[in-house]
This record gives C-alpha cells, structure tokens and sequence, in this order.
C-alpha cells in the first residue's frame, strides 16, 4: 500500500472511529451508516467536494446533504476533520442536551448541515430542489464568459431513503426535468432495522432510476478508485446521477459488520476494541485524531478559502461586464423585498358579489411576479384550480430553466420538499398549490420547515366544506387545526380579496418559516373598507372589523375566511336585538400571538366574556380565543356532496345559529 493510501486509510478510519466512540459515548445512535459509508463520503469530501469550512453560507458551494440522516456521526466527523466550527467537544456531546450535535442533522444548528434530516426521504426531496434552484440561479444570471453559478448537490441516501414513496415522486420529477448537477451515492448495504431489505425491499434499483431518467452505476463502495470514478463519470452526464455503493454497514466490526445489530445501537466497549484492532488502530484513547489525518483533511480550509476568494473575484469582474444583471443576482441571494408595497398590492373595490379568494389570490400572485423576479412555483397539477399560474413567466423544464412556472404533477410531497430546498439553497421564493385537504399528503415537508424556519409559501385552495359538491373527501376538516398546532407555522385565512392581498405580503415578507395561505373555492364578498377595518390589520394577525355601535361590545364574534361574512350578517341581527357586538377578523393566529398584550387586548378586551367563534372547520383550538363562557360554532365530523349553501345549512354555519347563541349567552 502506498503512502498517500495509508493516509487515506488512516483518514477513513479516524472517521470510523470517531463515529462509534460518539455514538457509544452517548450509548444510544447508528454507527453502522457511517462506518460503511466512510470510504465514500472520504473520496467524496476531500476530491470534489466544492465549500469553505470558514465560510459555510458561500453561495456557490457544492450542497451536501446526509438524507440517511440517522448516520449523522458521519457528517458531524467530517464537519469537525474539515475545519468547520464543530469542535471536539461537540462531538463528545453527541445527542446531549444543548450541544449542536443532535441525533440527526438540524439546518441552522449546525454549521455545514445544508438541511434537518432524519424523516427518511427527506433529504432525497430537499436536494432536488436545492438542484432546481442551481439550474435556474444558473441559466437566469450565467453568460459565456461567466459562470457566477455552478456548484452540484451531493447526497447520501439510503435504502430507507429508497423505500419511502417520496423519493419515487422526487426521483420522477428530478428525472423528467434532466437536473444533471444532482449526484446521490446510495449505500446499498442490504440491511434494515428488522434485519434484511430482502425482508421487505427487492426493487431493482438500477432499472428503476433507470426507468427514471437517471445515469446510474454500481460500485464497490469500499473502493476509492471505482468511487472516484463514477463521481467523475456522473459529472458528466447530462442527467441526475445515482451511484450506488455496495458497503458493509458497521465495516470492522468482527461481530456486527453486515448485520442489523451495528444499526442503531452502540457496539460496545468490547466490540469497539476488537473492531479497532481489526481496523489497524493503534490508538486506545476515545475520539482520539492523528495529526497527520487533522493535518490532510484540515486541507479543505485553505482550498475552500482560495475557491470562495476565486468566485469573489468572478463576481467582481461580473458587476463591471453585467452592472444590471449584478444587482439582480445579489438582490435574489438577499432576498430583499420591495420598498413600495402599496403600489404593487392590488386594491379591490367594494363588491356585494366578490370573488373566490383562490381567483384573488392569483391576481395578487401575478401583480407579486411583476416585481419580484425570483418568485417562483407552481402546483401538485391543479394550477388552474389553485391559481397559481404566472403569465409570461415561463415553464420551468430542461432548456429552460429560467421559467418561474413549475409543473410538479400528482406529486404533492416531493413538491413541499423540493419548495424547501430551492429556499435553502437560496436565490428563489417558492411557493407551490394544492387542495387543503391534500396538505396531508405534504405534512411531513411542512413540519421540516417549521423545525428549520424554511420560508416555503405553500398555497391551500378548496378550504373547506365551501366547495361543495365534491364531498367530503375533499372538504377538509381537521386541517387548519393540525397546521395551526405547528410550532413556526403561519396560517393565513383570508376573509376577502384585500385581505388576500395583505397575506400574501405577510407570507412573502416572512423568513422565519412556512407560510400556508388558506383559500376559497366559493365568492366571498369584497367589503367595503369606508365602512370596516382597514384591511392594514391583517398584518397583526387580528382586528376590529366591524366596532359595536356604541363602541362598548357586549359581545364579540371571531371568525375567519368565508365565515366572515356570517359573522356580518349576524352582527347586524343582534345590534337590531340591541345586543352590541363587535366582529373581529382573525386571518392568523400566529400573527396575532406575536403582538403586544395591549394590543391583543383592544381588539379582544378581556372583560368581554361573551364570545362566539365560528369556522367552517374542527372546533379544535378556538376555545383558546373565546374562553370558558363562550361558544364555538364549527364542524366536528365530515362533511357532504351537495351545493355548498345546503351543505352549510345543513351543519348550522348561518347567521341564524351564530344570532342564536349571541341570545343565549346573553340572555
């Protein structure tokens, strides 16, 4: 063996080694991934592997994502061997409280984790969107003799990865669209938790992916020739890339290499010693580094600053060829905002007979796109339903790149994940539509959002029992409670088309998170503003829509969406039963929460216990708003096929029950 391969053996093992004195350290974790995949994320991280360890947010570095994220000892070895700011310590503090080493990889915890892993499947949706927004950063702003965009996203996935439906949605649409920076190394290690894939798993995977459109190759994972070359080859093509790589989970282990025990629990003292010894590590001591192995792959510090330092420069050349273009390219990588937001939202007169707020919504949406050029997206192959189409915007497909409108087909899972990681990668606001009642088919992508405060605008049309005749499969129910129940999640529940208007501003404005606009099928009536709030309240969350004639509520009824407007109608019947009540449009909870106590307490004043909510959704969650001696109006079982006027009568959304209770309780 030559010099240069003891050293990569060295560096390969120092990996293996501070992977399973972490996980045993922690005694709970998977030292099995890692150990098998060392070899490959070696080759990978110290030969092509583009980024800046001083540098973690450089635009154009290459995007590496762990979507096996339960082998997280992997990527945090590799962070803390490459110079990143993980130290030692961190890694000894494995899955402890307050490190900023964590089970599986979070976004923003740990710097050099591209995107929170963990939910298989993730991560393989995530990195194909982190490649879509590559491919359009890259035909929107790149000239001949300037590629100021051109990096790859690498992942590792898994055989976990492989089996959740997401990654045949994402794999679809990675394929169809040809994004040929995307190189996945699969660790084909043959083995699940319960033992065997065979047990459960005989794709063949090849012909799949194949099936696809993908370039894929088979290689001995432990063999840094043959995984050097297929990175090389992959590189080449003209289409995603799957390499797969048959390893040895927990490889050295001579009791556990190859089975599910190395899996997901420590190896234990005993077996760490023998498996040391069969690896030709000479060294005793827990998390211990050779200097000569820190030494080789601290190199990444140096060659990352001279590559960051080179693209500078670039850029520098750029702004003087392509002043216009340079400003556009750093304004889309700030994602800075425009200053004259009342001259880009669109007013909507007064109007009795209104519009659906899906067809506002898409006003609002196409008035956004003629300002903000990076505002990009589509829909789960509903467009027309969810207007989210932008007019001469283009289609996104190969060839053209540059197109703001994305087709995702029936794919509403890979649509979320692929949404999230165009917003990691940066440079795109994304947004994508599909019906409410389908937001469990994007939960989980959702969720990931929330954990790692993605700003993803995910557009909800046909929101409630308002759409009819379709039925109650597809009137949901229980929805905006669970996405309400999301920690940094904001919901936006429109009552009109002003109103619409100020969410999307609101959703588009927020960097904190997800942002999930609620829309309706159905006309609601456009209010008019000279005689209700004005429409700026809506960026509060909450506000006094219509004030109880004597200013002094003795009753108060929240609402939201289409049921604004009966909330109206039966305001107007309990003033004539000179019952003074005030009507407060409640469009974000979320929002709301976030104001002072003084101002939550003008609009909702605490002395007013009378209260009645009504939303044509679970009752879940609003007894929070009207308290122990109010009443919730809203739906506790599913709905029915009929036109929606008879389905509301039906369950008892009127104005008549809302009057009703308002006698009651202050009877």
């Amino acid at each position: 063996m030559s010099k240069d391969s003891n050293l990569d053996q060295l560096c390969v093992n120092t990996i293996r080694t501070l992977s399973m004195d972490a996980v045993q350290a922690a005694n709970s974790g998977h030292p099995g991934m890692p150990m098998g995949m060392a070899d490959a994320a070696y080759v990978l991280w110290t030969k092509f592997l583009k980024h800046n360890p001083e540098s973690p947010r450089w635009f154009d570095r290459d995007r590496f994502i762990l979507s096996a994220g339960h082998g997280s000892m992997l990527l945090y070895s590799l962070l803390h061997l490459t110079g990143y700011d993980l130290s030692l310590k961190e890694l000894k503090n494995f899955r402890q409280l307050g490190s900023i080493t964590p089970g599986h990889p979070e976004f923003g915890m740990t710097p050099g984790v591209e995107t929170t892993t963990g939910p298989l499947g993730q991560g393989f949706g995530t990195g194909v969107g982190m490649a879509m927004a590559e491919r359009f950063m890259a035909e929107t702003f790149n000239k001949d003799d300037f590629d100021v965009v051109d990096h790859y996203v690498y992942g590792i996935v898994s055989d976990g990865d492989l089996m959740e439906g997401i990654s045949h949605e994402s794999a679809s649409m990675a394929g169809h669209l040809k994004l040929d920076k995307l190189i996945y190394l699969y660790d084909s290690n043959k083995i699940s938790i319960d033992g065997s894939t065979d047990l459960a798993f005989t794709d063949n995977t090849k012909k799949r992916f194949e099936a696809y459109g993908w370039d894929v190759q088979q290689i001995d994972g432990h063999n840094h020739t043959e995984i050097e070359e297929a990175i090389r080859n992959a590189q080449q093509t003209d289409t995603p890339s799957l390499i797969e790589c048959k390893t040895t989970i927990g490889f050295g282990s001579p009791n556990k290499e190859g089975t599910a025990d190395s899996h997901g629990a420590p190896l234990g003292e005993d077996e760490i010693k023998l498996t040391k010894e069969k690896l030709g590590w000479e060294y005793s001591e827990p998390f211990f580094i050779p200097d000569e192995a820190l030494s080789h792959m601290r190199k990444a510090v140096e060659a990352g600053s001279k590559a960051e330092s080179e693209w500078i420069e670039l850029l520098k050349e750029y702004e003087k060829v392509y002043p216009v273009d340079s400003v556009g390219f750093k304004s889309f990588v700030g994602r800075e905002m425009p200053e004259n937001w009342e001259e880009i939202l669109p007013n909507f007169e007064a109007d009795s007979k209104g519009m659906a707020t899906r067809k506002a919504s898409g006003a609002v949406l196409n008035e956004l796109a003629d300002h903000i050029f990076n505002l990009v997206g589509g829909s789960a192959d509903l467009t027309g339903s969810n207007k989210t189409d932008m007019d001469g915007k283009g289609i996104y497909q190969p060839g053209n790149y540059k197109g703001r409108n994305i087709h995702y087909g029936v794919r509403e899972h890979a649509m979320g994940a692929a949404m999230n990681g165009m917003a990691l990668h940066g440079g795109i606001i994304p947004f994508g539509g599909t019906f409410l009642v389908f937001s469990d088919y994007v939960k989980p992508s959702i969720r990931i959002a929330a954990l790692s405060k993605i700003p993803s605008i995910f557009v909800f049309t046909h929101d409630s029992i308002g759409l009819g005749e379709d039925g109650p499969t597809h009137q949901p129910i229980e929805h905006l409670a669970s996405m309400r129940a999301t920690p940094n999640v904001n919901v936006f529940r429109p009552a009109d088309a002003n109103e619409t208007a100020y969410c999307w501003k609101a959703a588009v404005e927020n960097d904190e998170g997800p942002s999930l606009l609620v829309l309706t099928r159905q006309n609601l009536p456009t209010l008019d503003r000279n005689k209700y709030g004005s429409v700026s309240g809506v960026e509060k969350g909450a506000y006094i829509l219509k004030e109880a004639s004597n200013k002094n509520p003795e009753l108060l009824i929240l609402s939201t969406g289409s049921e604004v407007e009966i909330a109206l109608s039966a305001a107007e019947e309990l003033e004539k039963k000179e019952i003074s009540t005030r009507v407060v449009s409640m469009p974000s909870w979320e929002l709301f929460e976030a104001q002072p106590q003084s101002y939550r307490d003008e609009v909702l004043p605490p002395k007013v216990k009378s209260r009645i909510s009504i939303e044509a959704g679970s009752e879940m969650g609003w007894h929070k708003w009207v308290g122990s001696e109010g009443a919730v109006i809203g739906l506790n079982r599913f709905g029915e096929s009929a036109p929606y006027e008879e389905v509301y009568e039906h369950l008892g959304l009127t104005a008549e029950k809302v009057v009703e209770k308002g006698v009651e309780l202050k009877g």
